[in-house]
């Protein structure tokens, strides 16, 4: 094990861009397959391509490149780095880039199980949801790498400013955002759901 440690730790310490991006393609590469097993399209249905879909609970949400929710991607970001910066603060900032990138992998496969899907039906934006096409959850991946190299290059105070201003810039605009869509998909609020649809 330690022969492995070691050659692991030559060769990112002689190739860290070239280590990072090859464990970053793989992760995302097993992403696609494991959607593409569970049946998820690689487009939209609807058979184009939209760089931007813009009604947040219309049934192209997550088919297309970006939306709404991509914001919440980027704190997805964010958020992983500020973490890894507390816990692991001596760990390549390439490999804490990796380990972001696993987590978001992880979470996008997990997402778009019948379980989660299911699961994300009981909130009131989300009636129709089916789960994400291949490549808006890739795009969604993207931005998570996006947030964590913001927040790489960012000082503390203006990520956790970034944080709460689209937090609240998107309950605002859409009355959703990262924190309402963690509750919602933990425990469902009818409260909640009422006052997303305007009720």
């Amino acid at each position: 094990m330690n022969s492995g440690q070691n050659w692991f730790t030559r060769t990112y310490a002689q190739h860290p861009v070239f280590v990072t991006l090859a464990i970053i393609l793989a992760l995302m590469s097993a992403q696609a397959a494991f959607l593409a097993a569970m049946g998820h399209p690689a487009i939209c249905d609807c058979g184009n391509v939209k760089l931007l879909y813009p009604d947040p609970s219309g049934p192209e949400t997550s088919q297309h490149i970006a939306d709404w929710y991509t914001y919440s991607h980027v704190l997805h970001g964010l958020i992983f780095y500020l973490i890894l910066w507390l816990i692991a603060p001596r760990m390549p900032v390439g490999l804490r880039l990796a380990l972001a990138v696993g987590i978001e992998v992880a979470w996008e496969m997990a997402e778009n199980t019948p379980m989660v899907i299911n699961r994300y039906r009981q909130s009131a934006l989300a009636e129709g949801y089916y789960g994400d096409s291949i490549l808006n959850s890739l795009s969604d991946t993207v931005s998570a790498i996006i947030g964590f190299v913001i927040a790489r290059v960012s000082p503390v105070w203006l990520s956790v400013g970034l944080i709460v201003a689209t937090e609240v810039f998107m309950a605002y605009m859409i009355r959703d955002n990262l924190t309402l869509n963690i509750i919602q998909l933990l425990h469902p609020s009818e409260a909640i759901s009422r006052w997303q649809t305007g009720g």
